[in-house]
C-alpha cells in the first residue's frame, strides 16, 4: 500500500523542517552569543566576575562537570538540574553573558568528554543560550539589568523578589526544554511515556531553581568562598532526577525478560520511522508469536513457562540482525524492529531467520522442547506511515501466518479485514446476503466419456458501486470477520433450492459446495446440513461438500466428528486443493472423502513441466489405491485433457469444459448435453467432418 496523497505532502514538509530546526537553533544562539559578547566588551564590562567570586563559581562549575562526566551515562534531552540551577543563579547576579558561559562550560565540557554525543551537546548549549536569553528578558521586564560591574543586589531577599525569580526560572525552563523537545524527539502527535515522566522531572527542576538559585546568589554576595559547598545539594538534585528517570525506564521494561515493552516499542518505532523518512529508507516491524505455548503452561506450569520465555528472549537477542531491536509485548508475543531494511523481501527474509532461530530445540530441566513460531511483517512506508498502524498490520500478518501455518507472512491489504475499505465492504456483503443479492454460478465436472459428473457451486457478487468483486476478496473478508457461517448457510440454502428445481425438471446432477474449516468446527453443522436436505427434499447423495485439509489443523477431533456425522447422513465429501497443504498424506488417511481434487497449480503446467506431471501421476496412483475418484481442476486446453486421460484421471473441471454459469445458463447447458454428454469442440468438428465425408457426392442436407 502506498502512502496517501494527503500524507505525502506532510511527510515531505516534515523532512524539510525537522532536520533544519536544530541547525536554526544553533545559528540563532551563536549570533545571540556573539552579539552579547560584543555588546558587553564594548561597554567595558567583564565577561565573568573575578576575584574570589569568579574562582569559587569556576570551582563549583568544575565539580559539577566532573560529577556529570563520572556518571558515565548519556544525558537525555531534559538536561541537568545542577547546571540549570547554577546558570540561573549567575544570571540573577551578573546577567546573561556570564550565565551563558557557565551553562556552556557544563554542556560543552560534558559533551566533549562523550565525543559520540557532541552534536547533541552543541544543540543543548544552543537552547540553553536561548533559554537564558528569555530569562534575562523576564528580568528586564521588572527593570532588572544586572552585569558583572553592577550585580543585582535587592535590598532584601524576601517575598518581594519572588515574582522576578519565578518569571526568570519559568522562562528559562519553558524555552530551553521546549526547544529541546521539538528538536531532539520524534513527532508522534502525542505525549509519549518518557516525556510524560519528564514533565514531572522538570517540575522538580523548577522547584530546585526557585529554592537553590537565590541561595547561591546570596552566598555569592556575602560568602563567596562557601560557593563550592553548594556542590552537595546540586549533585543531590541530579541524583533525584536520575532516580526519576530510572523509574520511568523501569516502566518501559518487561519485568520477566528485561526486554523493552510495548510502550517503548511504539516510541522507538516512531523515532525509527522519522529517521527512515528523512533518508528515504524503509523500516520494518516483525511481530512473533509462539505456537502452542499455552500447552507448555498447562502441562509444566507457569514457572516452567517463564523459564522458557527467558530462553526465548535470550535466543531472540542473539539472533537479531545488526541494528535491530527486540521487545516483549506480553505473554508469548515478541516484536523486532528493523530500523532500516532494503526491501520487502529482505524484511521477510530477516523474519524467517528469527523464526528459524526460535524453532530449534530448547532444554528445560532436561526436557527437550521444540516450539514453532509464527511471524507477521509490516514495512514502512509500504504498509503504514505510523508506529501504531505498523504494529497493527504486523499483527494482521502474524495471525494470517498462524492460520496458514506458513511461518512468516508479509502484510497484504487484500487479506486485512480491518481496513476502512474492507470494513465497508463487509457491511455491504452482510446486506447483500440479507437481500439475496449474492449469486451462485455453477461449473461442470465431466468425465472423459463425456458424462457430466457434477457441478460446483461458486459464489459471485456484483457490488452496486464497485461492480464485480473477486470471490477471493470477499470470501477472505467473510472468513476473517465471522461472517463465513452466514455465507455458507446462504450458499447451501441457495444451492439445495436449485438442485430441487433441477430434479423437478428431470436433471439429476450432484452439486458440490465449498465449506470452510470454521463451518466444520461449528457445533451442529452436520445436523443443520441434514435438516436442509430434508426440507428441500433433496437426497444426501445429490450434495457434495468440498473441504480442505486445514479443517484438521485447529481442532482435529471436532472436525473428525463433524465429517463422520455428514458421511453418516449420506453426504459425499471431496478434498479440495490437494497438494497445497503441509501434511496431505496424513490428512488424506484421516478424512472420510470419496473424491480428491488436484489443485490447478499442478494441472496448469502438466503438459510442459515434468515435475508437475510426476506429481499428478503419483497423486492419481495414491488416490486410486485408496478407492478415491480424482478430479483435475483448471483444465484449459486439449493437450492437458489428453495427458490427464492417459494418466487415468477420472474427471476434469475448467474452462475447456465450461466457465462457471448462472443457473439459467447452466440449465440450458445441461439440457443441450442430454444423454450424449459433453464433447470437446475438436471432437465435435472431427465427427462432423467424418459424417460429411460419408455423404454421397451432391447430396444436400435439408
Amino acid at each position: 500500500m502506498k502512502p496517501t496523497d494527503s500524507a505525502a505532502p506532510a511527510s515531505r514538509l516534515r523532512r524539510l523542517v525537522v532536520p533544519a530546526l536544530p541547525a536554526t537553533i544553533v545559528t540563532v544562539a551563536g549570533l545571540a552569543l556573539a552579539t552579547g559578547v560584543i555588546v558587553t566588551l564594548g561597554a567595558g564590562d567583564a565577561l565573568f566576575p573575578g576575584r574570589s567570586v569568579g574562582w569559587s563559581l569556576a570551582i563549583l562549575t568544575g565539580i559539577i562537570v566532573g560529577h556529570l562526566v563520572a556518571l558515565g551515562r548519556d544525558r537525555w534531552w531534559g538536561g541537568t538540574g545542577s547546571g540549570a540551577a547554577l546558570a540561573l543563579a549567575v544570571l540573577l547576579l551578573y546577567g546573561w553573558v556570564p550565565a551563558v558561559l557557565v551553562s556552556l562550560s557544563v554542556v560543552v565540557l560534558v559533551g566533549a568528554a562523550r565525543r559520540h554525543r557532541w552534536r547533541q551537546a552543541v544543540v543543548h548549549g544552543a537552547v540553553d543560550i536561548l533559554g537564558l536569553g528569555t530569562a534575562a528578558l523576564g528580568l528586564a521586564a521588572f527593570g532588572v539589568a544586572s552585569s558583572v560591574r553592577h550585580p543585582w543586589a535587592p535590598s532584601s531577599w524576601n517575598l518581594a523578589v519572588l515574582p522576578e525569580v519565578v518569571v526568570t526560572a519559568a522562562g528559562y525552563l519553558l524555552v530551553s526544554r521546549g526547544l529541546l523537545w521539538v528538536s531532539l524527539t520524534p513527532r508522534t502527535g502525542q505525549l509519549p511515556a518518557i516525556p510524560r515522566t519528564a514533565v514531572v522531572r522538570q517540575a522538580l527542576v523548577g522547584i530546585a531553581l526557585l529554592g537553590i538559585s537565590p541561595l547561591i546568589a546570596v552566598c555569592a554576595i556575602h560568602a563567596p568562598l562557601l560557593l563550592p559547598l553548594f556542590a552537595v545539594p546540586l549533585i543531590a538534585l541530579d541524583s533525584t532526577l536520575w532516580i526519576a528517570r530510572a523509574r520511568a525506564e523501569e516502566q518501559l521494561r518487561d519485568p520477566l525478560t528485561g526486554l523493552p515493552n510495548r510502550q517503548w516499542l511504539l516510541e522507538r518505532t516512531w523515532t525509527a520511522l522519522d529517521d527512515a523518512e528523512r533518508v528515504g529508507a524503509r523500516s520494518a516491524l516483525v511481530l512473533i508469536d509462539l505456537d502452542r505455548f499455552r500447552s507448555v503452561n498447562d502441562t509444566l506450569g507457569h514457572l516452567a513457562g517463564d523459564r522458557l520465555l527467558l530462553q526465548i528472549a535470550d535466543r531472540l537477542r542473539h539472533a537479531l540482525p545488526r541494528g535491530a531491536e527486540a521487545a516483549r509485548l506480553g505473554g508469548d508475543e515478541f516484536a523486532v524492529l528493523l530500523p532500516t531494511t532494503d526491501s520487502l523481501t529482505s524484511s521477510q527474509r530477516a523474519a524467517r531467520h528469527l523464526v528459524a532461530a526460535l524453532g530449534s530445540p530448547l532444554d528445560l530441566d532436561g526436557l527437550t522442547l521444540v516450539l514453532e513460531a509464527s511471524a507477521g511483517v509490516a514495512v514502512f512506508p509500504d504498509h503504514a506511515l505510523d508506529a501504531e498502524g505498523l504494529l497493527r498490520r504486523a499483527d494482521v500478518a502474524m495471525y494470517q501466518a498462524k492460520r496458514d501455518r506458513s511461518g512468516v507472512e508479509l502484510y497484504e491489504a487484500k487479506r486485512d479485514g480491518n481496513t476502512p475499505d474492507r470494513l465497508g465492504l463487509l457491511g455491504d456483503l452482510r446486506r447483500a446476503l440479507d437481500a439475496g443479492d449474492v449469486e451462485l454460478h455453477y461449473q461442470p465436472k465431466v468425465g472423459f466419456d463425456g458424462h457430466v459428473a457434477g457441478l460446483e457451486a461458486l459464489v459471485r457478487w456484483v457490488h452496486p458501486d464497485r461492480g464485480r468483486v473477486p470471490p477471493d476478496e470477499f470470501i477472505a473478508i467473510a472468513e476473517s470477520s465471522g461472517l463465513m457461517p452466514r455465507l455458507t448457510e446462504y450458499v447451501l440454502e441457495t444451492a439445495l433450492a436449485q438442485v430441487a428445481r433441477w430434479r423437478a425438471m428431470g436433471l439429476e446432477v450432484p452439486v458440490a459446495v465449498n465449506v470452510s474449516p470454521r463451518d466444520v468446527h461449528s457445533p451442529g453443522f452436520a445436523g443443520a446440513v441434514a435438516a436442509r436436505l430434508a426440507r428441500h427434499r433433496v437426497p444426501p447423495g445429490a450434495l457434495q461438500l468440498e473441504i480442505t485439509e486445514h479443517v484438521l489443523l485447529e481442532d482435529p477431533q471436532r472436525a473428525a466428528d463433524t465429517l463422520a456425522g455428514l458421511t453418516a447422513h449420506g453426504v459425499k465429501m471431496s478434498l479440495d486443493d490437494f497438494g497445497t497443504g503441509y501434511s496431505s498424506l496424513v490428512h488424506l488417511r484421516r478424512l472420510p472423502v470419496s473424491e480428491l481434487k488436484i489443485d490447478r497449480s499442478f494441472v496448469a503446467r502438466l503438459a510442459v513441466d515434468t515435475e508437475d506431471a510426476e506429481i499428478v501421476r503419483c497423486t492419481l496412483d495414491l488416490a486410486h489405491s485408496l478407492g478415491l475418484l480424482v478430479v483435475a481442476e483448471g483444465v484449459e486446453d486439449d493437450e492437458t485433457w489428453e495427458r490427464l486421460r492417459d494418466l487415468g484421471c477420472d474427471a476434469v473441471q475448467g474452462w475447456l469444459v465450461a466457465a462457471a454459469m448462472p443457473p439459467d445458463e447452466t440449465t440450458a447447458w445441461l439440457r443441450a448435453r442430454g444423454e450424449r454428454g459433453w464433447q470437446r469442440e475438436s471432437e465435435t468438428a472431427a465427427l462432423a467432418a467424418e459424417k460429411a465425408a460419408e455423404r454421397p457426392s451432391g447430396q444436400v442436407l435439408n
